[in-house]
């Protein structure tokens, strides 16, 4: 039995990728010096995949920013303004994924959204009406042919063209049955190219088959493979599934001509039961998903050998493959110089799952599975028990009853009291809550933790940048003030730290997109608050001045979903557990005079099902009452705002609106503010601030860039409800992006104010 990854991370094991890319950003190398880098990360890791003996090797799942932007710049889909630019092809490539302003113009990113049910982000595509997609692009030739020149023959990966069709944003007239046949003639030359190099598969990645498909959708997914496939030129097509079943398109799988069926029997609920009820093609390679790409538990071999026992009854060649790809776990363990073994010895990084399927390979190959030495041990590893149980947490979560799920008065007369206690302005301005984040802020965050200078000393400078964040906010004008979260080393990490029940990794980072490295906590036990976490930093910042202070939290569903959770408990019982914890925060804050608390909820529709009819059963009908749970007990002069970012918003904005905040921003945008009129059709009663600009770009808007959204949102929201702030935290951003950017927004706010109300 052979094995098999659908891809590997890319970033290097110590972000090697993000900080040779940043570098490049800040014009201190040249590109060969970027390229070189990437060269050398993208041989580390074919032969780490090599020396494991993978059987099939991935290429082409490197990428500078993402796979969606590649494969759209390598079928030509670079709109004019990009190529207008005039820049060189990477500095093109780096505009359409971060934006550009310079001598040679001012353009903005592509859309961002999450990648599925993860914390992946993708650019998403733009096709317009002038779009020629031909096949322009040589990436997946030259990776292929890179590791042939190390010795290692790989099975190129590309995003199929159904996927980059339904993902792809169009702006004209045309719609993506317009560029069926293009598309087919540039896969076509793609199989062919590849073949001529000496490949002997191809991997084409279509995630979308796992989401609810129409009759329309099936026709065109056939429509591009009955053709595709025609002609394959010698090569073998792997169609690759992962983050759910393809019940909706099972037999059409079947019956085309592919070679190879990759399925998720980690996620797809109705994976096996598929196989099980309808055979699989005896002339085809089952390539079974049964090793979890997205969470870093040791896989329970007993369970992975009953499923491929079952599934060797029904097909013919398995090969043994992640779940999805690898991109979604940390690189190794290796890294990992400070977590005790009795913790290591449960979890496997990305490394760590290829000695997972070579081990797994090796115990399929004996006659007596049972009797090897390495299905003993991992037998015995889940014998074992684990610890970290609070009885005193679970029965609070038992007790727990519907009043505790609701807070009163009721919405509407809680907007009348706080108005009358605020008295803010028409359009009140504020910002999501970070500020910039130096390297001396790093620093002297990292010296505490060495025990290189003492807590005074640490508390005594954030109080000073707090102090100074503070100044800033008053002297730009804004309404609504933070104090900066210079204490916090991530919006989840940081409060992890605080909780009991959690561990944490030292190197364990994690692509969210582009350069953003993220290093999700693990939930290892039941979680409670250990201590204070935020009032002191907020109280003093609330001290510093006469404007309002909010105080910033993190919901328990985003803290949750960006952390790597526990597999022996239900979501449901972990977020409940983590509500509770932040409610004790809330509270507390309340107590200490702060008046308004922000509980971001950034991550909520993240691990929502990817099929609608499993949404309120397997999600909403917990994740709602969870955000509800945490603020339910406060007064009603206190506000409650919320924010979430790169989302799709639009199919769960009711369930939003019951989430019963007071206010809620969100990132609008790069969407070019479409969720306005979704807002607008529901009569969506929550305040809201969409986000006027978008932070993850260096840009610096124009402040008649910025009036000119906030004119198209009072078009559809009622000027009493709307608040005007930036799309997201300002951490990652500099204070040369980010105080122009902030004086622009309070004096578009002032020039509207003056001219209309």
């Amino acid at each position: 039995m052979k094995t098999s990854i659908i891809g590997y991370p890319r970033i290097g094991s110590l972000r090697e990728l993000k900080f040779a890319s940043e570098k490049y950003f800040r014009n201190e190398i040249a590109a060969d010096a970027l390229q070189k880098t990437a060269k050398k990360l993208r041989l580390e890791n074919l032969t780490v995949q090599r020396e494991s003996g993978l059987d099939f090797i991935p290429s082409n799942d490197f990428s500078f920013y993402d796979g969606m932007l590649d494969t759209a710049v390598l079928l030509n889909a670079v709109p004019d303004r990009y190529r207008n630019l005039d820049l060189s092809e990477l500095d093109t490539y780096f505009a359409m994924a971060r934006g550009y302003q310079g001598e040679k113009g001012d353009v903005k990113a592509f859309a961002m959204k999450k990648w599925f049910n993860t914390n992946y982000h993708y650019m998403v595509p733009e096709m317009d009406d002038h779009t020629e997609i031909k096949l322009t692009g040589s990436k997946p030739f030259a990776l292929f042919t890179e590791a042939m020149e190390n010795g290692i023959k790989t099975k190129p990966v590309l995003i199929g063209p159904y996927t980059f069709l339904k993902l792809a944003k169009y702006t004209g007239e045309k719609a993506a049955a317009d560029f069926v046949f293009p598309i087919i003639a540039a896969y076509g030359e793609i199989l062919k190219q590849l073949s001529g190099l000496g490949a002997e598969w191809v991997q084409l990645d279509e995630p979308c088959l796992v989401l609810d498909m129409t009759a329309e959708d099936k026709a065109l997914f056939i429509q591009l493979y009955e053709k595709i496939l025609a002609e394959k030129h010698g090569i073998k097509v792997l169609l690759q599934t992962y983050f759910g079943d393809v019940r909706d398109c099972y037999s059409e799988l079947c019956t085309l001509d592919f070679d190879g069926i990759g399925l998720d029997f980690v996620e797809g609920k109705q994976s096996l039961t598929l196989v099980q009820q309808n055979g699989f093609p005896k002339e085809k390679a089952l390539f079974a998903g049964v090793v979890n790409g997205k969470n870093i538990w040791r896989n329970h071999y007993s369970h992975t050998l009953l499923t491929i026992s079952e599934l060797q009854k029904h097909c013919g060649e398995i090969v043994l493959n992640t779940s999805c790809s690898l991109l979604h776990v940390p690189y190794t363990l290796k890294n990992e110089t400070k977590l005790a073994d009795s913790y290591q010895k449960h979890f496997a990084y990305a490394e760590e799952k290829l000695s997972e399927l070579a081990e797994l390979k090796r115990i399929l190959a004996s006659e007596t599975h049972v009797e090897t030495e390495e299905y003993q041990h991992n037998l015995y590893l889940f014998m074992e028990p684990r610890g970290g149980s609070n009885p005193e947490v679970q029965k609070k979560v038992a007790v727990l009853s519907e009043q505790d799920f609701v807070r009163l008065p009721v919405f509407a007369e809680r907007e009348k009291i706080q108005k009358e206690r605020f008295k803010l302005p028409i359009l009140p301005t504020t910002t999501i809550g970070s500020f910039p984040q130096t390297a001396e802020v790093r620093a002297n965050r990292a010296a505490f933790r060495k025990g290189e200078i003492t807590e005074t000393q640490y508390e005594t400078y954030m109080k000073e940048k707090i102090a100074e964040c503070v100044k800033l906010q008053e002297t730009i004008g804004l309404d609504v003030l933070v104090h900066g979260e210079f204490e916090r080393n991530d919006m989840v990490e940081y409060f992890g730290e605080c909780l009991d029940g959690y561990l944490f990794t030292e190197k364990a980072w994690v692509q969210s997109y582009g350069t953003r490295c993220v290093k999700p906590p693990i939930v290892w036990g039941d979680i409670s608050r250990a201590k204070s976490m935020t009032v002191k930093w907020s109280k003093y910042a609330q001290s510093l001045t006469d404007k309002p202070m909010k105080g910033m939290l993190t919901g328990p569903v985003t803290i949750l979903n960006w952390s790597f959770p526990r597999e022996d408990l239900s979501l449901k019982e972990s977020a409940y557990q983590i509500a509770l914890a932040i409610r004790e925060e809330v509270l507390d804050l309340e107590a200490n005079g702060i008046r308004i608390i922000q509980v971001d909820e950034a991550a909520l529709r993240e691990k929502l099902p990817l099929r609608k009819s499993d949404w309120k059963s397997d999600y909403l009908d917990w994740a709602i009452p969870a955000f509800r749970l945490v603020h339910s007990g406060v007064k009603p002069e206190t506000q409650i705002h919320t924010h979430m970012c790169y989302s799709e918003f639009a199919d769960i904005i009711k369930e939003i609106d019951d989430m019963d905040a007071d206010v809620i921003t969100f990132e609008a945008s790069r969407s070019d503010l479409s969720i306005l009129d979704v807002l607008k059709e529901n009569h969506f009663r929550t305040e809201v601030g969409p986000g006027v600009y978008d932070i993850h770009s260096p840009r610096v808007p124009s402040k008649e860039e910025i009036k000119t959204a906030l004119h198209k949102m009072l078009e559809r929201i009622p000027v009493e409800k709307l608040w005007v702030n930036p799309d997201c935290g300002l951490k990652t951003r500099g204070n040369a992006e980010t105080v122009p950017s902030l004086e622009n927004l309070v004096n578009a706010v002032k020039e509207i104010r003056n001219e209309n109300f």
